[in-house]
């Protein structure tokens, strides 16, 4: 799954009331050649030198001016001033291609205030490095609104976020660390591939809470080199479910730990909670991971650790070690007939999965009895088993 190579690197700037709108060609098709907007929301910070875009020749409502430049322009304005300066974005919208706003800053802090609403072009192509707002060299920021790529980044503080119809993913977090994001609200079509609601890799102590996703792929992405992370109160779907993986296709990958997954709901997503990991020669681990307090609502493979990702025949086995896994309190609906699949490598079997008080029932036409799987793996089981307590094979 590609994402944006070059990502934002926060510096000591506020971003307030941000609305960003992005339409890659998928999302387009997907959205039957609509351009949505969102309604803008005004935050305010004590008053500063102020830099408003349209004095460097930014123009509102006009559908064939592209800002980028005049945006840019204002933004090293705002940034190389000698204190407190903020950076004015005034009602009304504003197409922008690929723009970068660049530290170090002598301006402190530097406040992003978007009054109007940002569109991206339609035309993905544009976009060479496959990014449209990137911000360098800063370091401890805090984002209200808009899309964020967070790379090399600390003690960063998301809040708010709205994105619809990303080109990629909404959210990426990478080379990070101390990082909390809330109150986020990710749309994308369900049929638009690797829109990713949050994608977490190489990033650790991270945060994320009271959170809607909507998208065509995982809501979640917790890929190798994640630790330490703490996912609550998450209402996810459409989408690809909440996962860990896909781990063991590229060298040098990192393990994953500590990662803690509770009070979530998902809805109508292709799967549930899920370890995926590719057969080959990579070595590496999944552990200390918890899912608990789970909500499932139509939802295919509730329960699943994959470890023949991407193969329909098990050709090889995985290398990727997976220990140390609980399932604890996930209860709903089914939309398969197996609600429950732990397909584990043969060379590594995985080894402390926890099944506790699961009580899943299934959705289909016909009232069918539905099942569980183990295969190489050592689970143990406590409380309610609904589907009864898989046998090994």
């Amino acid at each position: 799954m590609a994402f944006p190579r070059r990502l934002f690197r926060p510096s000591n700037v506020v971003v307030l009331g941000l609305a960003l709108v992005m339409m890659s060609r998928v999302a387009e098709v997907a959205a039957r050649g609509k351009i949505y907007s969102l309604e803008p929301r005004r935050g305010l910070l004590q008053e500063a030198g102020v830099v408003d875009v349209t004095s460097f020749g930014a123009k509102a409502n006009d559908p064939l001016f592209d800002n980028a430049q005049a945006f840019i322009e204002a933004w090293n304005a705002a940034c190389k001033g000698p204190g407190p300066a903020k950076l004015v974005i005034p009602p009304g919208s504003y197409i922008t291609g690929a723009v970068v706003f660049q530290g170090p800053c002598t301006s402190s802090p530097v406040t992003v205030e978007v009054q109007g609403t940002i569109l991206a072009l339609p035309d993905p192509s544009v976009y060479t490095n496959g990014d449209w707002f990137t911000i360098e060299m800063v370091d401890g920021i805090v984002f209200k609104g808009g899309s964020i790529h967070l790379n090399k980044a600390q003690n960063v503080a998301i809040d708010g976020v709205t994105s619809l119809n990303s080109m990629g993913f909404h959210v990426a977090m990478t080379f990070s660390s101390n990082i909390t994001a809330t109150k986020l609200n990710l749309t994308a079509p369900g049929d638009s591939p690797n829109t990713d609601g949050i994608h977490i890799s190489t990033t650790s102590s991270v945060n994320i809470s009271d959170s809607f996703i909507s998208t065509g792929d995982d809501c979640l992405g917790i890929i190798q080199g994640a630790s330490d992370i703490s996912v609550t109160g998450i209402q996810c779907g459409p989408g690809h479910g909440i996962s860990i993986g896909s781990l063991g296709k590229y060298p040098n990958e990192q393990d994953v730990r500590g990662v803690h997954v509770k009070n979530c709901t998902l809805t109508g997503t292709t799967n549930g909670v899920r370890i995926k990991t590719f057969p080959g020669k990579l070595q590496l681990e999944a552990s200390d991971i918890v899912f608990e307090d789970i909500v499932m609502n139509n939802v295919a493979n509730p329960i699943l650790i994959d470890q023949y990702y991407g193969f329909h025949q098990k050709l090889s086995a995985s290398r990727v070690k997976v220990h140390d896994v609980h399932f604890r309190n996930i209860r709903g609906t089914s939309a398969s007939l197996v609600a429950v699949s732990l397909a584990c490598s043969s060379l590594f079997p995985c080894e402390g999965i926890e099944l506790a008080d699961i009580d899943l029932s299934y959705t289909g036409r016909k009232p069918l009895p539905i099942s569980a799987s183990c295969t190489n793996a050592k689970p143990t089981f406590s409380g309610k088993q609904n589907p009864p307590s898989c046998a090994l094979i």
